[in-house]
């Protein structure tokens, strides 16, 4: 079973997990279903915006198909969410990929 496969069948136990979901998104980037894993990804955040690994992905995801002022926005949410988790890692990520957006 390939890695879709093993995550769909996770997910059957545990639906609402947002590290499975997060990583069933990537892998749907990986075979260019950006749709599937952008709905994935929202639903995560809007479950848990505290889940801040997911801001960078869905952000990057939105400038790829010529949503800047949306990845603008996921970032800057994406900030707020590691800033009030004291994740210093994840907000240098966000902020540098926000600046390089609007630069």
């Amino acid at each position: 079973m390939d890695k879709i496969g093993k995550l769909h069948e996770l997910l059957k136990f545990s639906p609402d997990d947002n590290f499975l979901q997060h990583a069933l998104g990537l892998e749907l980037i990986k075979i260019g279903d950006e749709i599937a894993a952008r709905k994935l990804f929202e639903t995560i955040l809007h479950r848990d915006p505290g889940y801040v690994g997911t801001y960078y992905h869905l952000a990057k995801l939105c400038e790829r198909v010529g949503e800047d002022s949306l990845a603008k926005e996921w970032y800057e949410k994406g900030m707020v969410a590691a800033k009030k988790a004291a994740d210093h890692h994840a907000y240098n990520e966000l902020q540098s990929a926000y600046e390089d957006l609007i630069y």
